[in-house]
């Protein structure tokens, strides 16, 4: 443990006093004796132990000083231990909330009082008692018995502090969970928001299901992936960038409305917003188009919402706003995307206008997506959609049914970022041949994020596949939205740090 682990990890003025290796080894011995004098201590199990938040919401109407013998069995981490004499309170958490103990030396007898006084913060233990609210108005678990869980060797962070250090809380969640309730709910609103996608997409019909991760030829996105080698195949794969190409080839296969929701992977530079590790939700939908699921993922995000009570400044309520790609950049710089269509005339309006970006060695599309993710994309704080996006950065979306040299592709933006993309399907096989072939022309040009050219897909669209919408929604940045969460580490337990 460094330095600032050591730090970070003591507790109620323990670390002060003492070494931490000199605090690890009297809790070492505190194991050694609860194991030779109580034979109770360190089950296997203890069994019906009741979440401590479904217990005290039943009890309101206690009054200062009320008892009950309405018994309940919990169990949890100890947090904090007041008094002495006679009779003392400790706190006991577990992930649904606190509760106060009481604990009687006339209830448990000597021997069992004295032994519970002796646990350190951190141990787990196990009660049975009953409810009473104490002359202070704490709703409080009286200690009828009681079973020592797990002996915590070091102690918890700080109760009063929790993890001051940012990189010990990446790093060692687990003590980050431990020592902030904070934490604690913004992973429980995580699996909450994603539970509610999931409701909603099974509500709707549609299918969950999984394809490859190792994958032979990745594909759906353009972004670089992680490689690596299968030993007894003898040859590499690669770690999927999206699932969008497997999805739409089940939709081929007749499954008609699928969705998956799991990682995918992409060898890029470390942000607020990006982890090379991320969890995605894509679905499709056979005869629909991306104004379909436009109105889809409105209704989604409003359910994953009210999922988690969301009371902050942005208005998910639909319908959100809606602004051309080229007309986004042109009323953040001035430049018409269209009226330049070559790189050489594009990099000269963006120096006619003093914008400042790099342009040397870009092709056009990159400097199209760069003009929109640095002039316009910071500026999209409340829901939008940016709709009709240029061919040449779009290579598996249908081309505009009345808008030439634009396809039919939104992106979603909230807080400052982009939150989804979708697309009216390219459903036509030698139209996605033509932009596979372009795209391996950029790829000789040295871009290195293109999408690979993938004869099956091509194959499986030959096959003949419906009118069909799809949609990627990144789950990290919707939690980030949801929670009020400035940095994807926030929301992601344990993210992706350098050495």
């Amino acid at each position: 443990m460094s330095a600032s682990d050591d730090d970070e990890a003591r507790s109620d003025g323990e670390g002060a006093r003492h070494g931490l290796a000199e605090l690890i080894a009297e809790r070492r011995a505190k194991a050694q004796r609860l194991r030779e004098t109580d034979l109770e201590a360190f089950p296997y199990t203890f069994p019906d132990a009741e979440p401590i938040g479904s217990i005290l919401p039943a009890y309101g109407h206690l009054a200062t000083g009320e008892e009950t013998e309405e018994r309940h069995r919990v169990a949890g981490r100890l947090a904090a231990r007041r008094g002495s004499g006679k009779a003392a309170f400790l706190d006991v958490v577990d992930r649904s909330g606190k509760i106060q103990l009481h604990a009687r030396v006339d209830v448990l007898g000597g021997e069992a009082y004295e032994r519970l006084l002796s646990l350190d913060l951190g141990d787990l233990i196990g009660v049975d008692g009953a409810v009473l609210r104490s002359r202070h108005g704490e709703l409080t678990l009286r200690v009828d018995s009681f079973q020592v869980l797990a002996k915590a060797l070091r102690p918890p962070p700080d109760k009063h502090h929790g993890l001051s250090d940012v990189e010990t809380r990446y790093r060692r969640r687990e003590l980050d969970l431990i020592a902030s309730d904070d934490a604690r709910r913004l992973f429980m609103d995580r699996a909450r928001i994603i539970s509610a996608i999931r409701a909603y997409l099974d509500g709707q019909g549609f299918v969950e299901v999984e394809t490859p991760v190792l994958q032979p030829l990745y594909g759906g996105a353009l972004a670089r992936p992680f490689t690596t080698h299968h030993n007894a195949l003898d040859r590499d794969l690669y770690l999927r960038i999206a699932t969008e190409l497997y999805l739409k080839r089940l939709i081929v296969g007749g499954l008609e409305r699928v969705y998956e929701l799991g990682k995918d992977f992409r060898n890029e530079g470390l942000s607020p917003k990006h982890n090379p590790e991320f969890t995605m939700v894509e679905w499709y939908e056979a005869y629909a188009d991306y104004n379909d699921e436009a109105r889809r993922l409105e209704e989604m995000v409003a359910q994953a919402a009210h999922a988690v009570g969301y009371v902050g400044e942005l208005d998910f309520s639909a319908p959100w706003r809606r602004i051309g790609f080229v007309q986004a950049i042109e009323q953040a710089t001035g430049i018409d995307l269209m009226a330049h269509p070559g790189v050489e005339s594009l990099t000269a309006a963006i120096a006619e206008r003093g914008l400042q970006m790099q342009t040397d060695g870009f092709t056009w599309f990159q400097l199209a997506d760069d003009l929109l993710s640095k002039f316009v994309e910071p500026s999209l704080r409340q829901p939008t959609f940016v709709t009709d996006y240029p061919a040449e950065i779009s290579p598996l979306a249908r081309e505009h049914r009345s808008r030439p040299g634009l396809v039919e592709r939104w992106e979603a933006f909230a807080g400052g970022m982009e939150i989804a993309n979708a697309f009216s399907e390219l459903i036509d096989p030698d139209v996605q041949r033509e932009r596979f072939a372009a795209q391996q022309r950029l790829a000789t040009l040295g871009e290195d994020e293109v999408q690979p050219y993938d004869e099956l897909f091509v194959q499986a669209l030959e096959q003949g596949m419906p009118p069909t919408g799809g949609v990627g929604l990144g789950i990290d940045r919707l939690v980030m939205l949801l929670t009020g969460r400035d940095s994807i580490r926030e929301v992601v337990l344990f993210p992706a740090l350098r050495s």
